[in-house]
């Protein structure tokens, strides 16, 4: 990056100025180095330090270019003496295992980077200028090397477009904190983003809509726009913008890896080109017809029109989340399944995929897709990115095959970072700094000739509802800045303690360079009460759940006794602490406290969220009985479920005095349905 070097180095760098030789001295460098051993001494800077580079021509143009821009104003000499900083291209380095690693060594004469890679050379120039401040380079040795080949970064610019300046921008910081893949998500439902000049219709038509932001779009009819109607919202990556923004990438060893959505998602497409759905009718599809010879025809095309812009090993083809929805009834698709002999629809989505990833094989490419690739049959040379928890990357690896971690749980940058309230509305969820940095990607139970696997690990921002370049920073940093260290650093030199402490000053540089990222200092962190187990008369006593009213096995938050375990739920329904209801009679448990027991309060939280459909109950009733036969109402509560666009908790209680062994406690759905999600009974 630019300004930011010279803040990282003055501002946030080596904390070694008054240190006596007892005290431990630590580097501010995110993400945090392998093996780092300081010694005393400095290596100053001053406008005689020169700069040797031995490496290849091209890496060592880029190395140049990319010191010359930063704070460090440094004479280029012919050789490797006087007070140098030198960049050296080894053909062995035994120290490291990676081609990305380097080592660092530093003098009060002398610094020298050596590496194999150009990549290795610029990580340890990331490092360096880290680790500078006012004084200089501190005297020691750093060896370093990434723990994933595969560190990466998804950025949605279907649902809001953002432009290709922005785009640089990000780069720069992902390349700062050595982060090396770029996903664009430029094709979806919102606007397709990349010219591709055999079908004009999708930059031309499909890539406009009649309102800016995506919210109002989606709920006002989802209409597209011709370009330059007084209504078009939206925008498109040229084929020449497409080629800036890889050769930028280039110059920061970044690759950019596009995302060409099929066989769902791709309602833009199919308004531009309805013969390409089963209907033959626009707006009326989200699915390609997997049956029509003329889909493969076009996303061939596309595809050789991408490959020829993007030089990445990977091209990302989605694959998630396919309806399917008129496959069953057209005709083609029925014809394609009797053909081929595909026994379902899922077949019939693994054949899709297949076969594509035969074109993209032909072509010297791989096939990279979500894990609903896995429905039907996974493709034979795919890589999976798991995306719902990390079983489809497992699943994936005991096949064989490569993986990239990515799950919302720990990696989806569009959920909330802090307390709902305080924050822009987002889709949803919880996921602070910590839990970002807390993410494993390799399960301890994978088995030891399984881990070289786990290609790596990737964050994901997805845009709904982030239409501007602020809000999004705001939502990347610094929760990349965890993904980045989780991707790059080995386990045994996490410490999120250190970690946090690193992070707060660099939002302050990030700041200062002009970013916007979340305030971290004035974190809120986590609902009350969720951080610490609460007591009440019922916690531990059995619960038994009413015919249609069992809790959704996957929001179980730990089964038949998570509602009176002591545990709070958090900001979020995912974090395992809720248990939802979607049976017809939603939620109807009675509560045993074995004996005769006076009460006096009974309650418990619900939480609304409209845009996943978790709706507050609009009826609550709670009873009590001694024989579990005959209950008594105590009180019945009515509630009027409004839409809104925010994260709401509620509690439904009851207050008083009564004497009972068993306790009801019994919610209803409204108008709109969906689900309920309640995390503790809370009797008293």
């Amino acid at each position: 990056m630019r300004k930011l070097i010279i803040l990282a180095g003055a501002a946030l760098g080596l904390l070694f100025a008054s240190c006596t030789k007892e005290e431990q001295r630590t580097l501010s460098v995110i993400p945090a180095p392998l093996k780092v051993e300081l010694q005393q001494g400095v290596f100053p800077l001053n406008p005689e330090t020169g700069l040797y580079i031995d490496a290849s021509e091209g890496d060592k143009k880029i190395l140049k270019d990319y010191l010359a821009a930063s704070f460090m104003k440094l004479k280029p000499v012919a050789a490797e003496e006087g007070h140098t900083i030198v960049l050296k291209q080894v053909a062995q380095l035994p120290e490291v295992n990676s081609s990305e690693g380097y080592v660092l060594t530093v003098t009060p004469d002398q610094v020298l980077i050596r590496a194999t890679s150009g990549a290795g050379l610029f990580y340890g120039v990331q490092t360096m200028l880290q680790m500078a401040d006012e004084k200089g380079l501190p005297v020691g040795i750093i060896t370093d090397e990434p723990r994933f080949a595969y560190r990466g970064f998804m950025m949605d610019v279907s649902r809001h477009f953002f432009n290709k300046e922005f785009i640089k921008k990000q780069m720069d910081a992902l390349a700062y904190y050595k982060l090396n893949r770029l996903h664009l998500h430029l094709t979806d439902a919102a606007g397709w983003r990349i010219e591709i000049k055999k079908y004009p219709r999708l930059t031309e038509f499909a890539a406009w809509r009649e309102f800016p932001t995506w919210k109002e779009w989606w709920n006002n009819g989802r209409r597209y726009e011709e370009e330059g109607s007084k209504d078009a919202h939206g925008g498109y990556y040229t084929q020449d913008d497409i080629r800036e923004l890889v050769a930028y990438a280039q110059e920061r060893f970044i690759t950019v890896i596009p995302e060409i959505e099929m066989p769902a998602h791709s309602e833009e497409v199919l308004t531009a080109y309805p013969e390409l759905s089963c209907t033959h009718e626009p707006y009326k599809q989200a699915d390609f017809c997997v049956g029509n010879e003329k889909t493969f025809e076009f996303l061939e095309n596309v595809l050789t029109e991408v490959m020829e812009l993007f030089p990445s090993e990977y091209i990302h083809i989605g694959g998630d989340e396919a309806g399917k929805a008129s496959w069953p009834t057209c005709k083609l698709c029925q014809a394609r399944m009797k053909k081929e002999g595909l026994k379902d629809v899922n077949e019939l989505q693994s054949y899709l995929i297949h076969r594509i990833e035969v074109f993209l094989n032909a072509h010297g490419r791989k096939l990279l897709g979500w894990d609903e690739i896995l429905e039907g049959g996974l493709a034979p040379n795919a890589t999976v990115m798991s995306w719902r928890g990390t079983e489809g990357g497992m699943k994936a690896v005991d096949s064989g095959h490569m993986a990239i971690m990515s799950p919302g749980e720990f990696c989806y940058f569009d959920f909330y970072q802090d307390a709902p309230d305080s924050q822009p509305e987002a889709i949803g969820g919880y996921l602070p700094l910590a839990k970002v940095y807390s993410f494993n990607p390799v399960p301890d139970t994978l088995s030891a000739d399984k881990v070289q696997l786990v290609y790596g690990v990737q964050a994901n921002l997805f845009t709904e509802y982030i239409p501007t370049p602020e809000h999004a920073e705001m939502m990347i940093y610094p929760r990349i800045l965890a993904l980045a260290e989780v991707a790059w650093s080995d386990p045994s030199v996490k410490n999120y303690d250190d970690f946090h402490a690193r992070a707060l000053k660099e939002v302050e540089a990030l700041k200062a360079e002009g970013y916007h990222p979340f305030d971290l200092k004035n974190e809120i962190g986590n609902r009350p009460g969720a951080d610490q187990p609460i007591q009440h008369l019922a916690v531990g006593k059995k619960v038994t759940y009413g015919p249609d009213a069992a809790y959704y096995p996957g929001y179980s938050a730990g089964g038949d006794s998570a509602l009176v375990d002591g545990v709070i739920g958090g900001w979020t329904y995912g974090d395992k602490r809720w248990q939802g209801f979607i049976d017809k009679k939603r939620m109807d448990v009675t509560i045993d406290m074995e004996k005769e027991t006076e009460i006096h309060s009974v309650g418990a939280d619900f939480m609304q969220v409209c845009g996943p459909e978790v709706f507050m109950p609009s009826e609550v009733i709670i009873s009590v009985s001694n024989d579990g036969k005959e209950f008594t109402e105590l009180k019945r509560m009515e509630h009027k479920v409004v839409k809104d666009d925010k994260v709401t908790f509620t509690n439904f209680g009851w207050e008083g005095n009564a004497k009972a062994r068993y306790i009801r406690y019994q919610a209803s759905s409204g108008e709109f349905g969906g689900f309920l999600f309640t995390d503790e009974i809370v009797v008293k």
